[in-house]
This record gives structure tokens, sequence and C-alpha cells, in this order.
């Protein structure tokens, strides 16, 4: 059995796709996040700052639905930099302090809406 789930505190999807899918109550699939800001439609300045509103935004999917940053099994990071690399990755440790999720992380030609990062999950009960 499958479940939409959307966050009023998340942005609304740019596309036609869901915010995320649960599966069976025990596996989510989160959508890409891009770092724009749910209340006010903006997009933060800089990667440090799009990766940490990318990941509050995966945050608010994951509360939605009953999950935490400790649920995901997987992620994946798009950057349009690949020089933004470490600076990300600074940002997105602090996400996860404790046992990591797998991840594949790579630089893409262009994100939506001029977009630094892009992040989705999956997260597992």
């Amino acid at each position: 059995m499958k479940k939409v789930i959307a966050s009023p505190l998340a942005p609304k999807a740019v596309g036609p796709y869901s915010q995320a899918i649960e599966h069976d109550s025990k596996t989510l699939y989160i959508s890409g996040q891009l770092p724009i800001d749910g209340a006010t439609g903006k997009m933060a300045e800089g990667i440090e700052a799009q990766t940490r509103r990318s990941l509050d935004n995966l945050g608010h999917i994951l509360s939605e639905a009953g999950y935490g940053f400790g649920d995901i099994a997987k992620t994946t990071v798009l950057l349009a930099h690949i020089s933004d690399f470490a600076a990300m990755n600074a940002v997105y440790a602090e996400y996860f302090p404790g046992d990591k999720p797998a991840r594949i992380c790579f630089e893409v030609a262009a994100l939506p809406m001029g977009a630094l990062v892009e992040i989705d999950a999956v997260a597992v009960k």
C-alpha cells in the first residue's frame, strides 16, 4: 500500500510529483528537495545555506510521516558545482552525527530554479 506524504512546511512540488511516498508504512521515498523556504518561496544564498534548507525540507517531510534523520538509509546529493563538495559535506555531517546513510553525490549540468544543491532520501523504519 502506498501513501502520499506532504508537509505544509516544505515547499510544494515544482512539477508533477509528490513530496514523498510511503510504502507499506515502513519505507519513505522523499523526492529531491530544493533549498526553497516553504513559507516564503525564496531560495537561500550560498551552498551552506542551501544545503541546510534542503536538509530542513527533508526533515519537515520526515516528521510529517513519523520518521527522523536516523531512519534515512540512502540519500542522493546533486550539486551544481562539485567544487562545493567540502562545504556541502560540512553542513550535511551536522544532520547525521551517528551512523551515516549510504550516499551518492555528483555534479549536474543544472538544477531547477538555479539551485546549487538538491537532496533526496529513502528512509526505512
